[in-house]
């Protein structure tokens, strides 16, 4: 008998076609993270020269109070953001699949956020938010300051956060609605379930996987939320540190400050906080989601 050989053909042209996704991950993800890690315990300095310096930026970083601020408006706007968001994601899927004329058009107009720019829904935002000419304040006929004010800030930028966002969490729901099979619906009619029994008992666990890879997604992105605080909440803004998250902390350090060591040390502290947050996800979709076709 013949040597068996270590690698077939097959397997062969297996690694072939995932090496480009392969050298991907490592060129953008896992060596960007391996620097940043090392220079979180780095002193840095002009033109990419930086030297060991231990844990000197985690001892500030754990000991500043702008950063224990910042790490619980990331926390808050989660909280803000993922619930209502959810759920009105889940509403407009099931409206969405519903017998209702026109859906096309409305799944349209549900997901169009999402291919506008953020720098564009900022600007329209920030005038609706206005305090002296915007429609808010005109609707309910007062004067409320919504992006200046500390305690309105960061619900004002969770507004907007979860109206980008709702349509196209809607489209990834929908997808899972639709593929289950009406046989559940025709039986449970059958059987005298109401419509309400009927999401309760056969949409909601059957999309429940999906609902969780959601989750998981809204999540992620609340946490490293930067870019809409960044373009709603100016830096002259007296609420500023009201509506701070991580990652501006990280663009302010980093980029404006030049505290590079100090900026990656937020950044490997952020992925600390959603490594316990989706393990813990994980460990709780045990008990809700279900995977039973």
């Amino acid at each position: 008998m013949g040597k068996k050989k270590w690698l077939t053909d097959d397997a062969k042209w297996g690694y072939l076609l995932v090496a480009p996704t392969i050298i991907g991950l490592l060129v953008l993800n896992v060596y960007p993270f391996v620097q940043t890690l090392v220079l979180s315990f780095s002193t840095t300095h002009p033109f990419g020269i930086y030297e060991i310096s231990g844990v000197e930026n985690y001892v500030r970083m754990f000991s500043s109070a702008e950063f224990w601020k910042a790490t619980w408006n990331s926390i808050y706007f989660c909280i803000l953001t993922v619930p209502v968001g959810i759920f009105l994601s889940l509403l407009t899927a099931v409206l969405l699949n519903a017998k209702i004329a026109g859906k096309s058009a409305f799944r349209a107009i549900y997901f169009l956020p999402m291919v506008v720019a953020p720098a564009a829904i900022a600007m329209v935002w920030k005038w609706i938010f206005n305090a002296e000419y915007g429609i808010i304040n005109q609707i309910i006929g007062a004067h409320v300051n919504w992006l200046t004010n500390p305690a309105l800030v960061l619900p004002a930028c969770a507004v907007v956060a979860i109206w980008s966002a709702v349509g196209y969490d809607a489209v990834l729901l929908l997808s899972g609605i639709q593929n289950i099979s009406k046989s559940y619906y025709e039986a449970a009619s059958l059987d005298g379930a109401t419509k309400i029994q009927q999401f309760f008992h056969i949409t909601l666990p059957m999309v429940s996987p999906t609902l969780f890879v959601v989750m998981i997604m809204r999540l992620m992105a609340s946490i490293k939320v930067y870019d809409l605080i960044y373009m709603m909440v100016d830096q002259s803004n007296p609420a500023l540190t009201s509506a701070q998250s991580l990652m501006y902390l990280f663009y302010r350090e980093s980029f404006v400050a030049g505290n590079r060591g100090y900026a990656s040390a937020i950044v490997v502290w952020t992925v600390l906080l959603i490594g316990v947050i989706t393990a813990f996800q994980f460990w709780g979709q045990k008990k809700w989601v279900n995977y039973e076709v």
